[in-house]
């Protein structure tokens, strides 16, 4: 036991960098490809993969130290530091019950497929930890291993559901087909964008503001080019920052930078995946009767997208504000604000890339995470210390960890009285199903008949 332990530690150990080729090649030869073309496709996603991985910690070096400038220039009295993704996913993976927590929502997702109950065949075991963080938790908490499973078994139902029904938006607003993305922290936002969306849709006036990015490069000119406009953002918050001249002019190139090279990043990311789906389809259509998977991979796939660049460099100010002004809240944004593109990339693809839609939305999923945050650092920060990563005293949170919405709800569901909250989540999960899974079957009818 201690041997499988050790090595599944291991491999974990390697990072994204190593797993997600293997997985991908691996992948691609399930599927029949030829070794030659697998690992070429898993190498590609991985390059892919490095290369956002790089524009991303570009863009955290230099808007972090600016984010958090603005926060010491407005003099924020805030005791609670965001560490960021990273370091709670290294905590989660470090919890002594990571092996059966892994093994159930990968059990779960294989359940799901035999049963037809799902379409995505999630590759994207690294960011298990959006799932499993919650269970782990739990476990430190209560020391209850079942309640602990049974929690991980339904953020894996709930992640796998939220990945089939919103994948629509992903073949329809980012063109990538066969594809859909069970990563919790691009997925939870769909529990308050879409009641959101719908409001605004009711509201005389609002519902006709559609303020999109190619309307203002058209309006706008050179200074509605997503160069320009990253180049504008960054220097507005080298100027909250209060920074030096050539400072400011160097955060907004970076920005720029920023706009130029994650699309052409993640370009590379769909050029691996391609193949891979195409093999997939193919494959499904011989052994399960036409039957399609969709290939559910990390959020990185779509964070390229303008408008969701542009909502997020508007939203990092912005969060910074929120966090000073919304009473009761104690978190520091910090280190998940370089990674606000995948908290609204679902938003902007609901919206249809409506820019006025999605600030407003993200503005409210946003103050969501800070007092889910705020509720659930003292437990996160003792878990941390638990598993050896130790902040000095310092209270953390993550917009990456039970801060997130869905996690937020199911880990309160399952703490604070599971044999009344559990069966009410229940429930209201079976309602959602029934409504959510009639209209996903009515894509997948219209899919089939245009032949597509």
């Amino acid at each position: 036991m201690n041997f499988v332990y050790d090595a599944f530690q291991s491999l974990i150990k390697a990072g994204p960098y190593v797993l997600l080729p293997l997985i991908i090649t691996v992948v691609g030869l399930a599927f029949r490809m030829n070794i030659a073309k697998a690992f070429r496709s898993g190498l590609t996603v991985g390059i892919g993969f490095v290369g956002i991985k790089l524009v991303i910690d570009m863009l955290a070096g230099n808007i972090g130290p600016a984010s958090k400038a603005m926060v010491e220039n407005f003099g924020l009295n805030l005791d609670i530091i965001d560490v960021g993704w990273g370091a709670i996913a290294s905590v989660t993976w470090a919890s002594p019950i990571i092996p059966i927590i892994i093994g159930i929502i990968f059990l779960t997702n294989l359940l799901m497929l035999v049963t037809n109950t799902t379409d995505t065949l999630d590759v994207d075991i690294w960011n298990y930890h959006h799932m499993a963080i919650v269970g782990c938790l739990l476990y430190f908490l209560t020391n209850n291993l079942v309640l602990a499973g049974l929690s991980a078994f339904i953020m894996a139902f709930i992640t796998f559901k939220l990945s089939d029904w919103t994948s629509p938006l992903i073949e329809r607003y980012f063109g990538i087909p066969n594809v859909s993305l069970p990563t919790m922290s691009f997925l939870s936002t769909a529990v308050i964008a879409y009641p959101m969306n719908w409001l605004i849709d009711k509201i005389p006036g609002l519902n006709k503001i559609n303020l999109k990015i190619d309307n203002a490069q058209k309006y706008l000119g050179v200074f509605g080019e997503q160069t320009i406009l990253g180049f504008i953002l960054g220097c507005a918050v080298g100027i909250l920052a209060k920074y030096a001249v050539w400072d400011i002019i160097n955060l907004g190139v970076h920005m720029a930078a920023v706009m130029v090279l994650i699309p052409k990043m993640t370009s590379l990311f769909v050029e691996g995946l391609m193949p891979i789906s195409e093999a997939a389809t193919n494959f499904t259509k011989s052994k399960f009767k036409n039957r399609k998977f969709l290939i559910g991979l990390d959020a990185a796939v779509v964070v390229g997208d303008s408008t969701v660049i542009t909502t997020a460099l508007i939203l990092i100010p912005l969060t910074i504000l929120l966090s000073a002004i919304l009473p009761g809240n104690r978190v520091m944004p910090f280190a998940d604000l370089a990674v606000i593109t995948f908290r609204v990339a679902l938003i902007v693809a609901l919206t249809n890339g409506n820019l006025f839609r999605s600030i407003v939305i993200g503005a409210f999923t946003t103050t969501a995470i800070l007092y889910a945050g705020t509720a659930t650092s003292p437990f996160l920060t003792d878990f941390a210390v638990h598993t050896g990563l130790d902040f000095g005293g310092q209270l953390i949170s993550s917009f990456a960890s039970v801060s997130l919405t869905v996690s937020y709800i199911v880990f309160e569901a399952f703490r604070t009285k599971p044999l009344i909250f559990v069966p009410i989540l229940v429930v209201a999960l079976i309602v959602i199903y029934v409504f959510a899974e009639k209209k996903y079957k009515k894509f997948k009818a219209d899919k089939e008949k245009a032949g597509m």
